[in-house]
C-alpha cells in the first residue's frame, strides 16, 4: 500500500472512530438525563428521535474543531498528556458552538426544543473520556501494526557524531514510530558503519542515494559547529519529490527555543538567557512540591519502611545514605537516599556511578534499577532544599570538573534541583552525556510552566513502572 493511502486510511481511521466515539457519548448522555434526576427530575421528556438533530450538530461541531487545531495530523510519537489536553480544550469549544447552533437552530421551531444543561454537561464529559479511551486504542493498533511492517517510512540518516547516534538508536529502540533506517550519509568519515548502520555515502551523493532506496525522509542530525550554509546544502540537496525533511536541533536551537524580546532604548534585542520561573511562579511551583511530597511520604511511608528494613537486613550500615550536592545558585545542602552500596563503597574517595557498579548491594541493585533509592528527597524536597523537578543535583567535586568543560553548565543551577527532570524522563540518567543533559536542563530552566513539571512527573511515573518506551508517549 503506498505512503499516501497509508496516511488516508489513518486520518479516516481517527475522524470515524472520534464521530463514533461522540455519537456514543451524546447517546449515553440523553439516557443519564432521563434515569438521574439531576439537577431535577426531567418530565415528560421527548423520545431520542427528536434530539437526532441535536447529535449530529455535535458531532460535526467536534469534528470541526478537532480539524482545526490540527489533531488529524498524522503522528508518530506524541504526548498523552498533550492531546488529552488538547481533547479537553476542543470538545470544550465544540460542545458550545453545538449548543449555540442548536440555540439559534431548533428553538422557536416546530421542535421547541432546548439542549438540558445536564445533558450538555454528561455529553462534554463523556465525549473527552470517550473519544481518549478511542485515541488510544487506535495508537494501540496503529504502533503495532507499524512494528510489523505496515505503513513504515524508509528513512536516511544524514550527519554524524552523537546526534546522528541518538536518533539511529530512538528508531532502532521504538519499532511502534514506524520508521524502516536505510542507512546513513556521512559527509566527514569514509564509508563504514555508526552506531552499527550502514554508511551508503557522502552529502554529494544524497539526490541518487534518496532516488535507488527510494527514501521517503530525511532526518539531518548534523554535529555541533555545522554552519547554516552546510545546513541549508543538505536540505537543498534533500528536496526530491514528496521526501520528507527533518532537521535535529544543535545547541543553539536548544538555547534560542526560549528567545524572547527585550529593548534597549528603543533598540530591540533578542534576550537568549532569560528564565521563566520568578514571581507567581515560584509561588506555584513551591506549592506544587510541598502537596506533592505530603502526598508522597504519606502514601508512600509503608513503602519506604519495607525499603529500610530489607536495606537493613541486607548489609550492614545505615538505611539512609547523605551526600553533598549542589543545589539553588549554586548552595551545597546534604541530599538524603536510601543506601545503595557497601558502606566502605568510597573509602578510596568519591567515584562516579556506572549501571552495574560492582559497589552496590543485593537490594541496592533493585532499588537503583527502579529509583527506589531517590524516594527520601521527598524530605529534601518538603524542607526546600529540592523541587520535585528540576535539574538532577551533582556533587562539588564534579560540579567544579564540569563548570570548566561544559558551556553554561552552571546556568542550570538558577532553578533549584529536582528529583527528577527534563534529560531524566528523556533517557538521560545515570552514566550518560552531562553535556546532553545540560542541553535539556537549559530548555526546561528556559521553558518552564506548570504543564510541563505535571508531565514530566507523569512520565518518571509511568517509566518506572512500566520502562521507558511506554512512560515516553506520555
Amino acid at each position: 500500500m503506498s505512503r499516501q493511502r497509508v496516511r488516508t486510511l489513518y486520518i479516516v481511521s481517527k475522524i470515524a472512530l472520534d464521530a463514533l466515539m461522540t455519537l456514543a457519548a451524546f447517546v449515553i448522555a440523553f439516557q443519564l438525563r432521563r434515569l438521574l434526576p439531576f439537577p431535577s427530575q426531567l418530565q415528560n421528556a421527548p423520545g431520542f428521535a427528536v434530539y437526532v438533530p441535536m447529535m449530529v450538530v455535535q458531532v460535526i461541531s467536534v469534528l470541526a474543531v478537532f480539524y482545526f487545531n490540527k489533531l488529524y495530523h498524522v503522528t508518530r510519537a506524541s504526548s498523552r498528556l498533550d492531546e488529552l489536553s488538547s481533547i479537553i480544550g476542543a470538545v470544550s469549544i465544540g460542545t458550545m458552538i453545538s449548543v449555540a447552533i442548536s440555540a439559534l437552530t431548533f428553538k422557536n421551531t416546530i421542535f421547541e426544543l432546548d439542549f438540558p444543561r445536564a445533558m450538555v454537561l454528561y455529553a462534554w464529559l463523556l465525549s473527552v473520556v470517550l473519544i481518549a479511551i478511542g485515541r488510544e486504542s487506535h495508537r494501540r493498533l496503529w504502533h503495532r501494526l507499524r512494528m510489523h511492517g505496515f505503513g513504515r517510512d524508509r528513512v536516511l540518516v544524514v550527519g554524524s557524531g552523537e546526534s546522528a547516534r541518538a536518533i539511529i538508536q530512538k528508531i532502532q529502540w521504538s519499532p511502534y514510530l514506524g520508521y524502516e533506517l536505510v542507512g546513513v550519509v556521512n559527509g566527514h568519515e569514509p564509508p563504514g558503519e555508526v552506531a552499527g548502520v550502514q554508511v551508503l555515502g557522502k552529502a554529494d551523493d544524497l539526490p541518487a542515494i534518496i532516488e535507488k532506496y527510494d527514501i521517503q525522509e530525511v532526518i539531518i542530525a548534523p554535529p555541533e559547529g555545522t554552519s547554516r550554509h552546510e545546513i541549508v546544502r543538505l536540505v537543498s540537496l534533500s528536496q526530491r519529490g514528496s521526501v520528507a525533511i527533518k532537521i535535529f536541533p544543535d545547541m543553539f536551537e536548544f538555547v534560542t527555543t526560549g528567545v524572547s524580546i527585550d529593548d534597549l532604548g528603543g533598540l530591540p534585542l533578542l534576550n537568549v538567557r532569560d528564565i521563566q520561573l520568578r514571581g507567581w511562579r515560584l509561588s506555584l511551583k513551591r506549592a506544587m512540591d510541598l502537596i506533592g511530597a505530603s502526598i508522597g511520604l504519606v502514601l508512600l511511608s509503608p513503602f519506604m519502611l519495607l525499603m529500610a528494613l530489607l536495606i537493613k537486613l541486607d548489609s550492614p550500615g545505615p538505611v539512609f545514605y547523605y551526600q553533598e550536592r549542589m543545589g539553588l545558585d549554586g548552595r551545597p545542602f546534604q541530599m538524603f537516599k536510601f543506601r545503595s552500596m557497601r558502606q566502605d563503597a568510597e573509602e578510596d574517595g568519591p567515584g562516579w556511578t556506572t549501571k552495574d557498579d560492582p559497589r552496590r548491594t543485593r537490594i541496592g541493585a533493585l532499588l537503583r534499577s527502579k529509583n527506589i533509592d531517590e524516594l527520601p528527597q521527598l524530605i529534601n524536597v518538603l524542607l526546600g532544599d529540592m523541587s520535585l523537578v528540576g535539574p538532577r543535583p551533582e556533587r562539588p567535586i564534579y560540579v567544579e570538573k564540569f563548570r570548566n568543560s561544559i558551556p553554561r553548565y552552571m546556568e542550570r543551577h538558577r532553578e533549584k534541583a529536582g528529583m527528577t527532570g527534563w534529560a531524566q524522563v528523556n533517557g538521560l540518567r545515570g552514566d550518560t552525556s552531562i553535556a546532553e543533559r545540560t542541553k535539556y536542563d537549559l530548555w526546561y530552566v528556559e521553558n518552564w510552566s506548570l504543564w510541563l513539571d505535571i508531565k514530566i512527573i507523569v512520565r518518571t511515573i509511568v517509566q518506572t513502572l512500566f520502562g521507558n518506551a511506554e512512560g515516553n508517549a506520555y
